[in-house]
């Protein structure tokens, strides 16, 4: 009975429990013990290296991915033979964690480490005074420490495998000095698995040509992992940009000196608001009304005024940005969002379409508490105080806005670094601007005469 390694298990998952049964005793006592550790047989997908002539096998995914399992058992296809002697395709690694103990404690004697996953006839010896694994055909892998990149220098390998890079602090340094050591054998190859973290090293490294990924999140491995471990992080980060970083295995995109960053807004977000005392709906339609046009940005805030304003908190409390196919499509949604919130006033920009804005919003509702806005300043300049206030403390998202705050991080001192228009963030800030900005302008005007 023959069977393709890489859908093994999941044909054994699947069969009933009589052709399990069979399988399995079809197997010699030899084969049977070889089982455990025919890792293509067990793995998943985006454990196993794709094909090709790559030199940079990276591996992307959330917590508890399996990652550490497929770095580990990577490094012994590179290192064993067909016998336990026999010599494998790789002779020097490097093993490089962002410390040593690290790599000690994950790489090598962890639960999916190096020395869990080797059979024992070919289970290497760890020479600790030497910091470095030996295995029976000769096979050496060393420890090195991202703190200190100098380490590297000098030693030579034919293979490294690369752990949590996107989280080292000489991340850069380490792994240029690597590069400079991988220069034996015919195709010297680095394993890579890590979280991803909006790091310039790994955006780097993913944009070479010689660069494969794989890509798993959190829920890929969860036969392997704690239902209350799961629950657990899906209840607290599921939708979050946290989450979608740490169990989805997504790399965001954060530029250089942007207003905003997935750190700070992550401290922002609280799971309910209180009362509010205002909620206003603000609006960036789109230059045109068709389904090619922008989106048309429309967000929902509200504030507690509770003291002088320079105390008022206020809140983000909804995001239904849409591509409208017509101008009257996105001027109802604009109005449905202030009946479902109760707003007080519908704020719209009104650079692009000037008075036929205001026309669209009164065909709509006559009625509609409106306050058309005009920008005499780029979106960068009318954004900075806005960004002044999360800083500050005083905004909080209520829950989790992926879109809104994908283009958040995105606008930067020298610009909007992403696709399209920032039509969510435009949106956002017309409302904080509404609500908080121009309020507190109002509050120091009469400081200023009296001085």
């Amino acid at each position: 009975m023959k069977h393709d390694l890489r859908s093994g298990a999941v044909w054994l998952a699947c069969a009933g429990p009589s052709t399990r049964e069979g399988f399995l005793n079809s197997l010699g006592e030899g084969e049977l013990l070889a089982l455990p550790y025919l890792f293509e047989f067990w793995a998943f997908d985006h454990q196993l290296p794709p094909e090709g002539d790559w030199k940079t096998w990276v591996i992307m995914g959330g917590r508890g991915a399996g990652k550490t399992r497929a770095g580990a058992e990577w490094v012994r296809s590179m290192v064993e033979g067909a016998g336990p002697l026999d010599k494998g395709q790789a002779a020097r690694i490097a093993l490089v964690g962002e410390t040593i103990e690290q790599v000690r404690e994950v790489m090598i004697f962890g639960e999916s480490g190096i020395l869990a996953c080797s059979p024992p006839d070919r289970k290497p010896a760890w020479e600790s005074t030497r910091k470095r694994l030996v295995w029976p055909n000769g096979a050496i892998a060393q420890v090195f420490s991202a703190h200190e990149p100098e380490a590297l220098r000098g030693p030579q390998f034919d293979g490294a495998w690369v752990d949590e890079l996107a989280k080292w602090k000489k991340a850069r340094e380490t792994w240029d000095m690597l590069q400079f050591g991988l220069r034996l054998g015919t195709h010297p190859q680095v394993c890579v698995t890590t979280t991803p973290r909006n790091v310039g090293v790994l955006k780097d490294i993913l944009e070479q040509e010689s660069t494969v990924v794989t890509h798993a999140a959190t829920e890929a491995n969860r036969a392997y992992l704690a239902d209350s471990f799961l629950e657990e992080v899906r209840a607290r980060y599921a939708g979050t940009r946290l989450g979608r970083q740490e169990l989805d295995g997504v790399l965001l995109d954060e530029v250089e000196g942007a207003l905003w960053t997935l750190g700070a807004l992550e401290k922002t977000r609280v799971k309910k608001a209180p009362e509010m005392d205002r909620i206003v709906v603000a609006v960036d339609p789109p230059v045109t009304g068709h389904g090619a046009s922008d989106e048309c940005g429309i967000v929902v805030c509200g504030v507690v005024m509770r003291g002088p304003v320079q105390d008022w908190k206020a809140y983000v409390l909804d995001d239904v940005t849409m591509r409208a196919a017509s101008p009257a499509n996105w001027a109802r949604v604009a109005i449905a969002a202030m009946e479902t919130w109760g707003a007080d006033k519908l704020v719209a920009e009104v650079n692009q379409g000037g008075d036929l804005v205001a026309e669209v919003i009164r065909q709509v509702d006559p009625l509609v508490p409106y306050k058309a806005v005009r920008a005499s300043r780029g979106k960068v300049a009318r954004a900075e105080p806005v960004a002044a206030l999360y800083e500050q403390g005083k905004v909080h998202h209520v829950g989790a806005f992926d879109a809104l705050e994908d283009q958040m991080c995105q606008m930067a001192l020298d610009g909007y670094w992403g696709t399209g228009s920032p039509d969510r963030v435009d949106a956002l800030v017309w409302a904080l601007h509404e609500l908080v900005i121009e309020p507190s302008a109002k509050w120091r005007r009469p400081q200023m005469r009296s001085l």
